[in-house]
């Protein structure tokens, strides 16, 4: 994700810069075992059949069948993170995407969260970084 994606600050009050309230990101929603994760949809190359050496994340959760990989680009080529299914793109407002806070200790690869995706069920989604999760697996 561009490092002016995410919002630092929880208020999306009269105070925010009229410009980055107007702004939207496109995010590609995918399913790993039982839960969603987020992505900047523009890191995304193309959705592949996985292959058994993709890449999977063991604190992202393992597949329940892991037959789709999303492609992405990295500074040695293309990287292959294994995942259940591709939930959809969705063009989100800045103002619905915080950046992690770094107090919470996440993993590298976890840059925020975007919330209110669904309006009955208020759940945040995680948002990663793809080619963050090569680094964290010691795979470059």
């Amino acid at each position: 994700m561009s490092g002016n994606v995410l919002r630092e600050d929880p208020d999306s009050g009269l105070d925010a810069d009229p410009e980055q309230a107007l702004g939207e990101v496109d995010i590609l929603f995918f399913q790993i075992g039982d839960s969603e994760y987020g992505t900047d949809a523009s890191s995304v190359l193309r959705i592949d059949r996985a292959l058994p050496d993709d890449l999977t994340v063991r604190d992202l959760g393992l597949p329940h069948k892991g037959h789709r990989a999303l492609v992405f680009d990295t500074p040695e080529g293309e990287g292959h993170l294994k995942v259940d299914g591709v939930n959809g793109v969705r063009t989100i407002p800045l103002a619905g995407l915080r950046r992690m806070p770094a107090a919470a200790g996440a993993a590298s690869y976890a840059v925020g969260v975007c919330l209110g995706l669904d309006e009955e069920a208020a759940r945040p989604v995680l948002l990663i970084d793809l080619a963050e999760t090569l680094k964290t697996q010691g795979r470059h």
